[in-house]
């Protein structure tokens, strides 16, 4: 499980430390896609997370398997942790959530969300205590 969440910056030729406390779940070799529930960040998932989310995905009818794959597909890399720590993310993805030179690495259970700094902050400012506890209502917890 990933939780937590650390800022890293991002060197100019676009890597970024993984901390290594996620390193040890994510394995040497992971995937790194943009996030597609609407929220401006990435996600990275161990190779064997990305495997049960394509599972997932092929489960669903065929129009809409082939709208995700689609999409997620297009927009996902495999990628792999140097000697430092520290992966390259594709110069398309950072463009598309806007990493320029700070990372905010959060564990979010099974994946670990990327994101801008700035955003992260913003994301944060919307999703208050208070709101999660009106969800946390509905699990009687």
């Amino acid at each position: 499980m990933l939780f937590g969440n650390y800022k890293h910056s991002i060197d100019k030729k676009g890597r970024v430390s993984i901390p290594v406390k996620f390193r040890e779940e994510l394995g040497e070799s992971f995937m790194v896609c943009l996030d597609y529930t609407g929220s401006c960040c990435l996600r990275a998932y161990s190779m064997s997370a990305w495997e049960k989310l394509v599972e997932q995905i092929a489960l669903l009818p065929n129009v809409k398997s082939t709208k995700v794959r689609r999409y997620l597909y297009a927009n996902a890399f495999n990628v792999e942790l140097d000697s430092l720590g520290r992966v390259l993310i594709p110069a398309t993805l950072r463009e598309q959530v806007k990493l320029e030179n700070e990372a905010q690495i959060v564990g979010v259970d099974a994946y670990l969300e990327i994101w801008n700094t700035e955003l992260w902050a913003n994301e944060n400012e919307v999703t208050t205590s208070e709101s999660v506890a009106q969800i946390m209502e509905e699990l009687n917890f």
